[in-house]
């Protein structure tokens, strides 16, 4: 379990990370920014909440997920590094990574989330939609634990 004030200094650490990376040069990807739903599922519970991605560079994007399950709470932040497959547009692969903070019965924890994937943009239609591969790995009350089956879809309407 993180202490109140270590968390504390974690988040604003993580949104100023985040706010640095909205900030630098806009993305040449085929869309800019996407909102919309993020499913976190797999062993365990179904995590269901709103999710944003932004590109601040040609290959680089930060995704933010607010996850909800049965007396949880997950705030994700990732960076992930795109690429496009050759001759098929809108079709790229992603790897990269970020913290999770999960929030239940008054308590937190941190985890790692190292992330592979897949994003698809269908042209002439604002929609993404990405496929991935989240593990994570727990950290706390002086034990770690691996989860690796844990997966993401995302459904996002592009600006």
């Amino acid at each position: 379990m993180i202490k109140p004030k270590m968390m504390k200094r974690l988040i604003v650490f993580s949104m100023v990370l985040w706010t640095a990376g909205l900030l630098t040069a806009k993305a040449q990807s085929n869309y800019e920014t996407a909102l919309g739903l993020g499913i976190d599922f797999g062993d365990g519970q179904t995590l269901v909440g709103p999710s944003v991605k932004h590109f601040f560079a040609e290959n680089h994007a930060g995704l933010g997920e607010v996850t909800f399950g049965d007396n949880v709470t997950f705030l994700t932040l990732m960076y992930q590094y795109h690429k496009e497959f050759p001759n098929a547009d809108g079709f790229q692969w992603f790897a990269g990574g970020g913290p999770s903070i999960a929030f239940f019965d008054g308590n937190s924890d941190f985890l790692l989330r190292p992330v592979v994937g897949l994003d698809y943009k269908i042209a002439n239609v604002p929609l993404a939609f990405s496929f991935d591969w989240r593990p994570w790995i727990y950290f706390g009350d002086g034990n770690n634990d691996f989860e690796a089956a844990r997966f993401g879809l995302g459904f996002r309407y592009t600006f």
